[in-house]
């Protein structure tokens, strides 16, 4: 009984001194990455598209600030995130992120693309209905983004069985009334099933969505709410 309560005493010291570790790890300003991790160290299993690394996206280059083809988030977002990775490994589906934390300097570069009204290179793809004289109006691009702030994540799910992407009835970043949650339209049953699926299960573990991006999720308690972080994008173990 005696080694026990020892025993007790220890693991709770370790706890706490643990938690105030944990704690003591937070950002303290837009530059400072303290508070983040590399999101596939919390969450091995899932599948990394950093479309903002690439050229495919709608801009049509690689974006300021992706040094790296690596999605980082706050330390919350990722442990919630683990959560959801765990539900639906067991429907046999794997997370597949396409974005996560973004760098202001990414949103400036989105600014400056937007009022090049020449430069429509990925038009066809992207944003094939939509005037380019209209995105900050009708909320394509903004001058900020709750991914900056560190808990905000563009996923999909990824069937284990097929080897493919789940069908969502729509691509990753297109601008239309087709990419809302709650669209209906052409779809089909299973479509719609499926982006109910992903929806339900990240508010299961935390999220909220935006009612007008079907991947697009930001952790409801985020830790940083008011903060738009401007480091970039990297292996942080590579500090």
């Amino acid at each position: 009984m005696k080694a026990r309560k020892i025993f007790f005493g220890v693991f709770l010291a370790a706890f706490l001194m643990l938690s105030s570790v944990v704690s003591a790890e937070r950002s303290t300003s837009p530059e400072d990455s303290t508070g983040f991790v590399v999101l596939s160290d919390v969450v091995p299993d899932i599948i990394q598209e950093i479309r903002y690394y690439s050229t495919y996206n709608f801009v049509g280059d690689r974006i300021d600030g992706y040094e790296q083809p690596c999605a980082i988030m706050t330390i919350e977002a990722a442990q919630a995130l683990k959560n959801v990775s765990d539900e639906v490994k067991k429907k046999g589906y794997r997370l597949k992120v396409y974005d996560a934390y973004r760098p202001q300097m990414a949103v400036d570069n989105f600014v400056r693309w937007a009022e090049d009204l020449k430069d429509k290179r990925m038009k066809k793809y992207f944003y094939p209905k939509v005037d380019k004289t209209r995105l900050f109006a009708d909320g394509y691009i903004d001058a900020k983004s709750g991914h900056s702030r560190g808990s905000t994540i563009d996923l999909t799910l990824f069937d284990m069985k097929t080897g493919k992407e789940v069908d969502m009835g729509g691509t990753f970043d297109y601008f239309g009334v087709e990419s809302h949650p709650d669209y209906v339209g052409k779809l089909t049953k299973k479509q719609i099933k499926n982006r109910n699926y992903l929806r339900e299960v990240m508010i299961k573990h935390g999220f909220k969505p935006l009612e007008t991006e079907w991947w697009h999720f930001t952790l409801k308690d985020e830790p940083y709410p008011d903060m738009y972080f401007t480091f970039k994008v990297t292996d942080l173990k590579n500090k």
